[in-house]
């Protein structure tokens, strides 16, 4: 007997049972549908979605037409903070909180292009087990980072019984990758650097003792004095050109000598151009170089020129510097620094703690109050810059006030944004609307000098296609006319919904030969041999109908079901709520304990409590 191999996996109350979920149909509300009335740029997006329903039914709505096409996913769930846990058993919240998270990521996970990425936003209630969970849905091998995000002030954050925890200031976010281990898959971050005062670094620097590299100042290159041609590792040529007579200096003395009397700040805003740091960093290109000139004078330098095959600079042309004595490599400080105004700028590249987000007045960003769990559109433009491009699609299924879909709108990214609650009214779509007319000068849209353009489209979900008659009958529901009925048919049996203007039993296609119908008829057998003989030899067609009366062995090319009794078991019918607000629980009775004392009694676990319903004191916004 060949023993089960076991895994490494997060278990809960309830793992087994997996909703069967209806992939619904959406429906566009052309009313809440809005646009810009001409375009501002020939880049503007007018096809962005905005659904209102349940985010888990809305993904499975989205998986058959948008799998694998979805470049970047951020989410910020609510965080299930445990406020409603004191007369529950252990466990039970938790485990329903990680039933549905697990249900939503491998929806998500199937929406997400091989190349893409998701991140999850939590706090440290869940956050650990989430981790646990993501590597179980995507893989251990997919995960990227985790990052802390300063999201209060330490003045102001929350303290939660501070005798005896440290205040919470900061947040999580998960990065993972659909496909992280072929030439297919991830490959790694666009460049991102963070700004920091050039002066607070050094002085932060030589408070902990370590020293400030870039205090050296060319002053003259001194003249041309020889040119060789030396081969790199594949025989493409580096022009590497001597120069004789070169003056340097360093800060310091710049400051000693000035007539002007000069300060620190003043030298490195004069001479920024030409202060360097010199490196002995060994490098293909250097070691070449090395090999060609052996060694330089103290007044001599070398400038190479040539096209690198790789790294930042690839396929353009890119010029080192080299000084004596050792020909060490000259290190620009303009190379990672911006001067603005009166101030400089040290560009840092991103690690994995996020800080400097407006964080104040915060709830009014976007033109619209959400007071918990409000996201900053800088926040969502960091993961947008990081993990996407312009033209790029973009998911967030916890839509909130609308945070994504904005910081998405101004960036040039394509979106879809899904929230079930009633701000999906109150906040999204005026925010949204405001963008789209160049309304919303708050969040980004200064540093994206936005001036609004483009637009997006409105869509709610379908109700459920089969519904109960007063006999307690499945039949197909009464709000849904044919090509509704086409349409969910077709998600149900795989196929694309794609009907033909000219034949009439092509409502949809699985392959360039294989079709479906699907009719509220009762087909007789005339009508079957008729569309048998249409449909032909070499296609065959998938017929759901009302019923039908011939022997379809028959027609070899028609497979015939009737509707409803041939969809029944697929799925789950008539449930429109897969979500959870714990704070809705019922209470729990109190029940004598044998012992006299009156305890309450612990709340058993319920499959089909409802997750996610209506706005959370924390998360729920991006």
């Amino acid at each position: 007997m060949t023993k089960r191999k076991q895994k490494l996996e997060l278990t809960w109350i309830g793992k087994e049972n997996r909703p069967r979920l209806e992939p619904r149909v959406l429906v566009e509300d052309p009313e809440l549908s809005y646009h810009a009335p001409q375009r501002v740029t020939e880049n503007d997006i007018f096809d962005n979605i905005l659904i209102h329903g349940d985010n888990l039914l809305a993904l499975k709505a989205l998986e058959q037409g948008y799998a694998g096409k979805v470049k970047c996913i951020y989410i910020d769930p609510p965080y299930n903070t445990g406020q409603a846990m004191e007369h529950y058993e252990d466990g039970l919240e938790h485990s329903i909180w990680l039933a549905l998270m697990r249900e939503r990521l491998y929806l998500l996970r199937s929406l997400l292009s091989e190349d893409g990425t998701i991140f999850i936003q939590l706090n440290d209630d869940e956050m650990a087990y989430c981790k646990v969970l993501m590597d179980e849905v995507f893989g251990r091998p997919s995960f990227i980072n985790q990052v802390a995000v300063k999201m209060k002030n330490t003045a102001g954050a929350s303290g939660g019984g501070e005798d005896k925890r440290l205040k919470k200031n900061i947040e999580f976010i998960l990065i993972y990758a659909k496909n992280n281990d072929s030439s297919i898959g991830f490959s790694k971050f666009n460049d991102f650097f963070e700004e920091i005062d050039l002066f607070e670094l050094i002085d932060d620097m030589e408070a902990e003792g370590k020293s400030w590299k870039y205090t050296s100042i060319l002053t003259d290159l001194g003249h041309l004095v020889e040119e060789r041609t030396v081969l790199d590792g594949s025989g493409e040529p580096i022009v590497v050109k001597k120069y004789k007579g070169i003056s340097r200096t360093t800060v310091s003395a710049v400051m000693r000598q000035s007539d002007a009397d000069l300060d620190r700040t003043q030298v490195y805003q004069e001479y920024f151009d030409t202060i360097f740091s010199d490196t002995n960093a060994q490098t293909s290109i250097r070691t070449r170089i090395i090999d060609e000139f052996q060694s330089l004078e103290q007044d001599e330098a070398l400038v190479a020129s040539y096209v690198p095959r790789s790294g930042k600079d690839k396929g353009s042309l890119a010029t080192h510097y080299y000084i004596s004595p050792s020909i060490r490599r000259v290190i620009w400080l303009k190379d990672s620094a911006e001067k603005s105004g009166s101030r400089i700028f040290k560009k840092e590249k991103l690690g994995t703690y996020w800080s400097g987000f407006p964080l104040n007045n915060l709830t009014k960003e976007g033109g619209v109050r959400f007071p918990h769990g409000k996201k900053p559109e800088s926040l969502v433009e960091r993961i947008l810059e990081l993990a996407t491009a312009p033209g790029d699609l973009v998911l967030d299924s916890f839509l909130g006030s609308g945070t994504t879909a904005a910081a998405a709108h101004k960036m040039g990214r394509r979106w879809i944004g899904v929230e079930l609650g009633e701000h999906c009214y109150s906040h999204c779509i005026p925010r949204l609307k405001r963008v789209v007319d160049g309304e919303d000068n708050g969040g980004i849209s200064k540093s994206r000098a936005w001036v609004g353009g483009g637009g997006f489209r409105f869509f709610r979900l379908a109700p459920s296609l089969l519904e109960k008659d007063k006999w307690g009958n499945w039949v197909v529901a009464k709000s849904y006319n044919a090509a509704m009925l086409a349409e969910a048919v077709c998600k149900l049996a795989g196929f694309t919904y794609d009907p033909s203007d000219t034949v009439f039993w092509q409502h949809g296609h699985s392959t360039e030969r294989d079709f479906i119908y699907v009719t509220t008829q009762s087909l007789s057998g005339d009508q079957l041999r008729q569309i048998s003989d249409e449909v032909g030899e070499d296609r065959s067609l998938l017929i759901y109908c009302s019923a039908f009366r011939a022997n379809t062995a028959e027609f070899s090319n028609l497979t015939v079901n009737k509707i409803p009794a041939a969809v029944l078991n697929r799925c789950e019918w008539g449930r429109d709520d897969y979500s959870l607000n714990v704070q809705n629980l019922p209470m729990a009775e109190d029940l004598p304990p044998a012992n006299g004392e009156k305890k309450p009694k612990k709340q058993k676990a319920v499959s089909d409590l409802p997750l996610f319903a209506g706005p959370s004191d924390e998360g729920g916004d991006a």
